[in-house]
């Protein structure tokens, strides 16, 4: 009469057991997704649409931002300007240094050089505070009439040897402009020349705009420089070494020739802004697998340190027989257990010299590239994002009046696809013996038939820039379209591929628990 109940009691205990052990799971399995979920795409979203947010918003600000700079606010009438005031002995100095620079500037001051040098002035502003700087010229004579003609006091202008070590990689060649800074500032310089505002006093204003980055800073009060000399536009922005890209340089250079100056700024606004929306959709579609992935692996990883040796101390202690599967994830969780560090390391490393191969050793990022462009899916997303941006940058090329073999030079500058820069090479040589464009574009593998076609048809016409646009709203759309439908795909086959591995490990260490029911009964 005792052992019933007994027997029923331990049924009890067991049936508890494995409900708990299911409610666990579930739990497991629900809250993995969800923290998963929000620690990837949801903060990724997140994120994304607060900084564009705030980019759009200082984008637009361009009608705000001309009328502070021109008009000022109108809460500066009420302001008192601050007066800076000096001891004697300060201005006894400054008073000794400006004559001595006035003898200075009437002999070999006046003097240019042949190469550049950077000065370091001292001047006062018109509320009397004293300014110390660097610039880049060719004479001090040149600096002082800049300075002056800025409306300071000009009272010392050196230049040495060790000036020149000193400061002359910091105030020659500012560092690269990026794709936003370059939408920026072009919408705001064309919107300065349509109000009426001469190009030297735009780009005074865009300086002052730009003095929170010194470097970016300095670069603007060369290309004032420069024009106060006489040079032209687009030789001020040359002198600039590489901050500016050599596509938008030549575009200003036709822009000059034509007359077309303010309209290529808004045409080159918009350029870069179509350029930066197709880059952000590759980002973005790229961006999301790589975060959720990331995670998965440390999800992965935490249950196979933390979780598993759990259930192991349970299956010593009942003496269980384990499957070759219960096996192998036991003996992967110790070896990950005692090796993580080295792991980690080893995985950093790897990703490192990936990196490094892919950037610097050309044969190696061709072989990527190639194998990229023939995975399904993959292939469409990259090519259809190469050919919206060749297609793109060639027809504004071509209807600025740009040298077709100048062309063609700056679009393999453009491009990091080592396939395409074949392409181009081939269209380089072609043109050199005579023979068409597309001659070069005819049966190759990474240009499907329809962009060829398309170009056939526009040199026949004898109108490839326009037909060139048509080719890249096509690819545009396309791509756009794909990276869209991607990123819906590729968020559930992650979230079952994430479920099939978790569940699989999950699995594997329950299954051991029937056999401990079993022997018990």
């Amino acid at each position: 009469m005792d052992i019933a109940p007994t027997n029923d009691k331990k049924n009890n205990v067991f049936l508890d057991f494995f409900k708990n052990i299911g409610l666990v799971i579930v739990a497991i399995f629900e809250y993995a997704f969800v923290g998963l979920k929000a620690c990837t795409y949801d903060l990724f979203v997140f994120i994304y649409n607060k900084l564009s947010w705030h980019l759009d918003k200082a984008y637009k600000r361009t009608k705000d931002i001309l009328g502070s700079d021109i008009g000022g606010d109108d809460d500066d009438y009420h302001k008192e300007e601050k007066v800076y005031t000096y001891d004697a002995k300060t201005m006894a100095k400054l008073e000794q240094e400006y004559q001595e620079l006035v003898r200075d500037l009437q002999t070999t001051g006046a003097t240019r050089s042949k190469e550049v040098n950077v000065y370091k002035f001292t001047v006062r502003d018109k509320h009397g505070k004293i300014i110390k700087g660097t610039m880049s010229g060719l004479s001090k004579l040149d600096i002082n009439a800049f300075l002056v003609n800025e409306g300071y006091t000009v009272y010392s202008i050196k230049t040495s040897k060790a000036i020149n070590f000193l400061y002359k990689e910091s105030s020659i060649g500012a560092p690269k402009m990026s794709v936003k800074e370059l939408i920026f500032w072009l919408t705001q310089l064309s919107t300065y020349l349509k109000a009426g505002i001469t190009l030297g006093d735009a780009v005074k204003i865009l300086s002052k705009q730009m003095s929170n980055k010194r470097s970016k800073a300095r670069a603007f009060q060369a290309i004032s420089y420069e024009l106060t000399l006489g040079s032209s536009f687009s030789q001020a922005l040359e002198k600039q070494g590489s901050m500016f890209p050599a596509f938008l340089l030549n575009m200003i250079k036709a822009a000059e020739a034509s007359g077309t100056l303010i309209e290529t700024l808004e045409d080159m606004a918009n350029y870069y802004t179509e350029i930066d929306d197709t880059r952000k959709q590759m980002r973005s579609a790229m961006m999301y697998p790589l975060i959720v992935s990331f995670f998965a692996v440390i999800v992965v990883t935490f249950i196979l340190i933390f979780i598993i040796p759990q259930f192991v101390d349970i299956y010593e202690e009942n003496n269980l027989k384990l499957s070759g599967l219960t096996s192998f994830i036991i003996n992967f969780s110790y070896f990950l257990k005692s090796n993580i560090f080295i792991i980690i390391a080893s995985v950093i490393m790897a990703i490192v010299l990936l990196v490094v191969a892919y950037k610097n050793v050309k044969s190696f990022r061709r072989m990527v590239q190639v194998i990229l462009m023939h995975v399904p899916v993959v292939k469409d997303v990259i090519i259809y994002n190469e050919l919206a941006i060749f297609t793109k940058t060639f027809a504004s090329l071509l209807r600025n009046n740009v040298f077709i073999t100048d062309s063609i030079d700056i679009l393999s500058k453009i491009t990091n696809n080592e396939i395409y820069k074949s392409i181009l090479y081939r269209t380089i040589n072609n043109i050199v013996k005579g023979e068409k464009i597309s001659e070069a574009f005819k049966d190759h593998w990474a240009v499907p038939s329809v962009a060829y076609y398309m170009i056939v048809t526009g040199e026949s016409t004898g109108e490839l820039d326009s037909m060139m646009e048509k080719v890249s709203v096509y690819y545009q759309g396309l791509h756009k379209n794909i990276v869209n439908n991607l990123k819906s795909f590729i968020e559930p086959v992650l979230i079952a591929v994430l479920a099939l591995v978790v569940g699989g490990i999950l699995i594997a260490v329950i299954v051991p628990m029937f056999g401990m029911y079993e022997q018990i009964m």
